[in-house]
Order: C-alpha cells, then structure tokens, then sequence
C-alpha cells in the first residue's frame, strides 16, 4: 500500500456568523433582493427549522509566491508590461521560438479582456491580480505541454507505451453488459490507440458476432464495429489503430473477415508482403494506417462446454449484481503483488495453447484472412519463461493475464524487459475482474510491456492513472519508452526492476488554492449546514520506492480554499511516474469526492500553473481547478 503523509498544521477557523431566528437585522439587512444578494455573498444554510447560520465568502487572495513572482519580473512596479511578461514566459521554457513578444501581447490582451479591462493611457499591463488571473487560467497557463507530439516516431512500434483497450466492445460488466460499437467509439476519442474484438460465429453460423464468449453479453455486429472504428479512428490522434482480433472462427468465417476488412478499410489497412516482420514499422510510417493483429484461439480449441474457468465463474456473477463495487478502490502496489504471485499456485510452466497446436488451426485459415495479419500473436511451446524467448528472425506478439505476467516478474523481470525491446507483449485483466474494475499498470510498464490492456468502460483510480499516462506526448497515444528499458548492457544485461536505484531527480510540489466548487455544484451538495471543509492529496504513482500519497490541511468552511502547503517527492524512475491530485471535503461519516487528475512527471511544465479537475468518471469539470507549482531540483 501507498504510505500516506499528513503535514502538521492547524485547521483554519471557522468563519461562522448564526442568526437566530429573533435576531435583529443589521443595516442593509434587507428582504427581497437585498436579502437575496446577501445570501449569495454571504453563504445561507438553513439549520434545523428556525436558525440560519451565514458564512463569509470572501474573493480569493493571491498567494504570497504570486506576488513576489509578479515583484520580480516587473521590477517592483505595481505594472508588469508585455516585455516583463515575455522575460517570465521565458524564464519558465514556454518560449521555443522568436515568436515571444506577439505571444505575450495575446496573453495580456486575453486578461484584460477577460476581466474587462481596458487602459486608459500607455500601453497595455497587468496588475498583480491581473497577473493571478492569468496564472489561474486554464487555456494560458496549462500544467502540461498540450496538444504537442514531441518524441521520436520513427522507431519500432516495441518501442513505445500504446494506449490499449480490453474487450473495447463491452458496455459494463465482464458477464451479462450489451455488446455495441458505442465503448469503441469513446476509446477512439479519447486516444486509445488499441481496440479488441472477440469474433464468434453468429447462432445460425453465416456471419460474425462480436461478444464475450459463453457469456450472457448480447453480441453486436462485427460490420458495425469495423465501420466505427474506421469513422472515428483519428479523430484524436494521427498514429496507428491496431485492432486485436480474438478468433474463434471456422475458415470459412474467417474468409468473410478477410472480405470484410478490405471493403471497410480498403487503403488505410496496411498488411506486410513478407509472410514474418523482423522488426514492427514505425508509429510514423503507420501513419493514418489501421492494422491488425491475431490472438491464438485458445477457446476454439477447447470442447464446447467451456473451460473449467468458464464453467466456474458463471453463477458467481447475476444480470443486474452492482457493477461499482470494486471501481474507486486504492491502486494495490506493485510489491504486494509481486508477493501475491509467489504465493499463488500458478506455475510458470502452464501456458493454454503451444505453437504447434496454433499452428494445427491456422493450416485451415484461408491464405487471405493470414495474409492481412501484420502482427501475429504466437506462443511457443513450454513455459512461460520460454515464451520470454525472443526469435532473432522475426518478431511477435505475446499476452500474459496480469497473474501470469506477476508470476513470471517476480523472478524473471529482466527477461521480460528483455524481450520487450523487439516484441510486443500485452497484459489483460484476469478473469475474475466480472465488474470491469483494472490493475495496476505500473506491473506492465516497469517491464516495458506496450500493450498495458484495460477495461475503459468503467473508472476508478487505476484508469486513472491509465488516462493520465497518456496524456503524454500530447495525447497521441503511443509514448517512447524510456532509454533504460530499451538499453542492453556489453554484458547482456538490461534493466531490473527490482533492483534498488537511486533517486535521480527530486520534484517539489506546492498546493496553493482551489476555486470552482461553487460555480459547478449545488450550495449543499457537500455539507447541507455549511460550506465544505476541502482538503487535497498529492503524491506519485510509480514504482514502489517512488509512490506516495500526502495531504494537504483541511480549510474549513470555505468554497475557495487556500492551502499554500508543500511537498517533496523523491524520484528513482521520473521517467514514467505520474502525478496523483485528489480532492475530498472532510466529512464525520465518509468524506465527499471533490475532484481528481493525473499528470505524467516528465510532462510537467516547471512554475506556477493552474491545474484543472475531472469526475471520478474521468470526466473534466467546467470550472473546478486548483492552483500549484512544480519545480525539478
């Protein structure tokens, strides 16, 4: 479990002023509109039936750093011009051109017109509150380079983190959810870049339904699917879809699949002309491509009655059993797993389906349905750590279940690493997650694996940190590995994840103020009697010597809570450690949801910068946003 830090310090006090109910109004204490207006400045909450308790809601100040900054950079004046402003916008990295000066004119005329403020004489400038606006903004001063795609693409695909879906087509739970191209849909949108499909033959056997096999899941066309995902397959990102097909189809099915993917895709399916890749193209090369990849059919050559597996989970799962149960739960560490996996029965030496038995059922499958496979999922015959081995002559795909890839890391993590910088290795949840809920991705990505495959119909911390992730690299889906996982020492030695490292950078994080409850929910939605008592938590996810969770105080009774508390986040892997900031209201009983985001590390933008907060659906709210500073020492 993460460790969890709270900073001594005193709450703040309460700005209570109750009025009973014969109390004798104050001048200017008035009804109708008055009262009404007070009421909004004021905060009214309506205790019991006869008293009313008022709290102060006073403008927010502008925290100390903010004016020593602005005292700075404008050289003690009470006015900081557009060339002041260009030398702060270049001190902080945001200039990368010549273009500084027109950028800080457009920042200065944006503040002024958002606060409806015009000069009367000289030239345009900001104030220190001005310059506070500016910094709480959103649009002009993100905590991240946006929109931006800055790492190389022109390396294999095996070098890079790719944005991966798990049965894309499901709509809620594992067992009994429709099936619809709609999840896929909001995949593609978001910028996962990886979407799964399992094809059975439909009940009269002429056609291909895509479900969760021997399930209570209703199918859903695969035609249907392969036409959404062509619609909307780079409305977020340029770079290639992959769609992974798990196969369960007789050849002449598998023939209508063929057919099917050429007239839906037509050019943009890119297939190789040689019948092995030894080495996968790149992101840029692949460019506006779609291409696809197969899973051995394990199921299909198993009896019809299921596996035992199959057999055992149906009656532990009804239509209509809570599906939220498990979403929202703490991310377990990776440590803890690792442990679980050595306790676990599991042999590194069971695997479902070898090559030769894969091999039996492709001699079957029509030359045209093969030959549009551009990765291919093989499983060699043996262990699990022979499925690690990696072939010089060509190149594969291999999946592990999240248990299986724990087994193996625990003793095996340089192997892993290893064959992950030329294949392609992708993690699944195991079978018994029935309500969608996900794993820790950080077991996948510490050993390279690309293909960190979760459920995004649901939500939850663990998606989360998923979303988070990628963000990086503006959003486009595939993330460059770091160097150390993609280097191979004169001795043969790689990365090992369990080895002890040494802190490499350290982060400073400083938490100053939130604003925009107000604006986006209902005066009583936290606390019906007074205004919300909010406090934060910050920390880091990442490997295990790196992920930590801190607290802020609470502020009580404020709409608009002023924290200015600070923290120090040690870092031995900064590449691919995410930032974790939640919001909670402080509550007797169970304290309330007030907002969350995750932000890649080695994204963040050093300064001062205006943080905005999503649901715990993922979704961003209007106006909620918090106001902190990063710095790198």
């Amino acid at each position: 479990m993460e460790r969890e830090i709270s900073p001594e310090a005193p709450p703040t006090p309460t700005r209570l002023l109750p009025r009973g109910p014969n109390e004798e109004r104050k001048p200017g204490d008035q009804g109708g509109a008055g009262a009404e207006a007070e009421a909004a400045e004021m905060g009214t909450y309506k205790c019991c039936i006869f008293f009313t308790r008022r709290f102060a809601l006073p403008d927010a100040t502008t925290p100390e750093d903010v004016r020593t900054l602005f005292s700075r950079f404008s050289g003690g004046t009470p006015y900081m011009g557009v060339d002041e402003l260009r030398r702060y916008l270049a001190a902080t990295g945001e200039l990368d051109g010549d273009g500084g000066m027109d950028v800080a004119e457009w920042i200065v005329d944006r503040v002024l017109q958002g606060r409806s403020r015009t000069p009367r004489f000289g030239r345009p400038a900001l104030t220190v509150d001005d310059f506070h606006n500016f910094l709480f903004s959103e649009d002009l001063n993100p905590p991240i380079r946006q929109s931006k795609v800055h790492h190389d693409m022109n390396a294999p695909l095996s070098h890079y983190f790719i944005y991966t879906g798990h049965n894309s087509y499901l709509t809620g739970n594992q067992l009994s959810s429709d099936c619809s191209d709609v999840p896929i849909i909001k995949a593609l949108q978001i910028g996962v870049r990886v979407i799964e499909l399992d094809m059975w033959p439909n009940s009269s056997k002429d056609d291909i339904d895509i479900l969760h096999g021997r399930t209570l899941t209703a199918p859903v066309s695969l035609l249907k699917c392969l036409t959404s995902i062509k619609k909307y397959a780079f409305v977020a990102s340029p770079y290639p879809v992959i769609i992974t097909l798990e196969d369960h189809l007789t050849s002449d099915l598998q023939a209508k699949v063929a057919k099917m993917v050429l007239e839906v895709f037509g050019d943009i399916l890119y297939y190789p002309e040689s019948k092995h890749l030894q080495e996968f193209p790149s992101p840029e090369a692949l460019r506006g491509r779609v291409i696809l990849s197969t899973k051995p059919p394990k199921e299909y050559l198993e009896a019809k009655g299921g596996t035992m597996k199959d057999r055992d989970i149906e009656p532990k799962f009804s239509k209509g059993e809570n599906e939220e149960s498990a979403w929202g739960i703490e991310v377990p560490d990776i440590q803890d797993e690792l442990q679980d996996a050595n306790k676990d029965d599991m042999s590194c030496h069971e695997r479902g389906v070898d090559e030769d038995d894969e091999q039996k059922v492709r001699k079957s499958a029509p030359l045209e349905y093969k030959h549009l496979i551009t990765i291919k999922a093989g499983k060699p015959k043996g262990s699990l750590v022979d499925a690690l081995k990696s072939d010089p002559e060509k190149v594969r795909r291999l999946s592990l279940s999240e248990q299986e890839l724990a087994k193996v890391a625990a003793g095996h993590g340089p192997k892993i690493v290893s064959f992950t910088q030329r294949n392609l290795l992708r993690i699944y949840p195991k079978g018994t997650r029935f309500n969608s809920s996900n794993y820790n991705p950080f077991l996948g990505w510490v050993h390279g694996a690309q293909m960190v495959a979760f459920n995004m119909q649901g939500y939850g911390r663990a998606l989360w940190l998923m979303n988070g992730f990628y963000k990086a690299n503006g959003g486009c889906g595939y993330v460059k590995k770091p160097d150390f996982l993609m280097q191979t020492c004169p001795d043969g030695k790689v990365f090992d994840p369990t080895a002890d490292l040494p802190v490499k950078k350290t982060l400073k994080v400083k938490v100053y103020m939130g604003d925009g409850w107000q604006q986006d929910f209902k005066q009583t939605h936290f606390d019906s009697y007074s205004p919300p008592d909010f406090y934060a938590k910050v920390g880091i996810a990442g490997v295990p010597s790196d992920s930590v969770m801190r607290k802020t105080r609470v502020v009580e009774d404020s709409w608009v809570p002023m924290w200015e508390d600070g923290f120090t986040f040690p870092l031995t892997v900064p590449e691919i450690a995410l930032l974790r900031v939640e919001v909670h209201e402080y509550d007797v009983n169970e304290d309330d949801f007030g907002g969350q985001t995750v932000l890649p590390v080695s994204e963040l933008w050093p300064g001062i910068r205006t943080v905005p907060l999503f649901d715990h659906k993922g979704m961003k709210f209007k106006s909620v946003k918090l106001l902190m500073s990063f710095e790198f020492v």
